[in-house]
């Protein structure tokens, strides 16, 4: 054998030195076939190669409240987000002809506006094709900012003041209903199937707050109800004391608060503690498993709309709550199924453009059509969700309860 392997290499070797023709036949039918293994090894080896190429890394950006008391709800948007990448980088994608997989990048945004600054310009620095954020409007307006100025999509999976997409950019896109639509059902539901005589409206002046207070106050007095005082907090107040003996003085029978659950929590306990007998009102950001958990025994009747449908009747709500658990072994805590389908709309808009320069799938965003876990998504001229549904909730028996669905058709 070993004698063997020596006359084709002494036959290879002579074919270099000579023509074709100057080949003895034997030789010539080994020189040919030894040419044609080297040339299948060659091609193999390149088609192998391109097969394993590593694939760009495609950097997509999220920014929320990952400290603070806000933080369970930011971890939220980052487990539904990392979902959404996860399941597009199991399908291997390929953009422009070139494998890539998609990364999600985070900043704590601190649930504060100019921390959401420099969180937003941090993103844009480290070359993110788009961003899955920010949580509440008060960040969201001054972010949009930056991502405008960088040209690049801000998806916005919680923000429901409609300041922010009245901005005017093109960059900016709302994943759920606004507050001008939610502020206007919720003052006709405290009106018409709660029958109250007497709301007191309290705000703590952020402006996702304050604008709901004033929608919800439009609402109101469009229905015929009757609004006996407005107080204000800030989002910092833990203690409603002052705020409370005050609207005891008014006797009012329900009290709308135009905030969130780590402060709606502890101004349902000094409800119960006074003795006040107004049942209390929210509208966007008290459904989650933080309110329940500070609020105890105290949160029993709130009631609440949230943007969105309930869990169990989103289109793809059951199995993503199934997979969410399963994946970090905790309930959804507020909006992980929106930002799911922010960074999943956004991932479609680039394969359809088959392109990560914004300039190229901004045009695609603003025209889509997407079925979602959360619903039907497109967007109007303004960046806002087309057709967007409502749910309110009470707290019964220790949990948030579905009670009417508004909206959605």
């Amino acid at each position: 054998m070993f004698r063997q392997h020596q006359e084709q290499d002494r036959h290879v070797a002579n074919a270099t030195h000579a023509g074709a023709g100057d080949i003895p036949h034997h030789g010539r039918r080994h020189w040919l076939a030894l040419a044609c293994a080297l040339a299948l090894t060659i091609g193999g080896s390149g088609s192998a190669l391109a097969q394993t190429t590593a694939p760009k890394t495609v950097l997509i950006g999220l920014a929320a409240p990952l400290s603070g008391a806000s933080a369970r709800i930011g971890k939220d948007l980052e487990y539904g987000a990392q979902l959404a990448l996860d399941d597009a980088n199991a399908k291997k994608p390929v953009i422009d002809g070139q494998p890539v997989q998609f990364k999600l990048l985070s900043e704590d945004d601190q649930s504060d506006p100019r921390a959401a600054v420099g969180a937003a310009q941090r993103l844009v620095d480290a070359g993110v094709v788009g961003v899955v954020g920010h949580w509440n409007t008060g960040t969201s307006i001054p972010a949009a900012r930056v991502y405008n100025t960088a040209g690049i999509a801000q998806l916005a999976p919680a923000s429901t003041g409609r300041q922010y997409t009245a901005q005017g950019f093109k960059t900016s896109f709302r994943l759920m209903g606004h507050d001008d639509i939610g502020g206007e059902y919720t003052g006709r539901y405290v009106v018409e199937k709660l029958k109250a005589k007497r709301i007191a409206v309290i705000d703590d002046r952020t402006a996702f707050g304050q604008g709901l207070a004033d929608q919800f106050v439009k609402g109101v007095k469009k229905y015929g109800g009757n609004v006996v005082t407005r107080e204000y907090v800030n989002d910092k107040t833990q203690d409603f004391s002052a705020v409370l003996t005050s609207i005891r003085g008014k006797n009012a029978d329900v009290i709308f608060f135009g905030g969130v659950d780590a402060q709606a929590a502890p101004l349902a306990r000094r409800i119960r503690q006074l003795g006040l007998k107004a049942r209390l009102v929210g509208a966007g950001g008290f459904v989650s498993q933080t309110f329940l958990g500070l609020a105890g025994k105290d949160g029993e009747g709130v009631i609440a709309l949230e943007p969105g449908l309930p869990v169990t009747d989103m289109p793809g709500g059951k199995s993503f709550d199934q997979r969410y658990q399963e994946k970090y072994k905790q309930p959804i805590e507020l909006h992980a199924p929106f930002a799911y389908d922010a960074a999943a709309v956004l991932i479609a808009a680039i394969q359809k453009a088959d392109s990560l320069a914004p300039a190229r799938y901004l045009p695609v965003l603003q025209q889509i059509k997407y079925q979602g876990v959360t619903g039907q998504i497109s967007f109007d001229g303004e960046g806002n969700l087309n057709n967007p549904a409502y749910t309110l909730f009470e707290v019964r028996q220790g949990k948030w309860a579905p009670a009417e669905i508004l909206g959605g058709k």
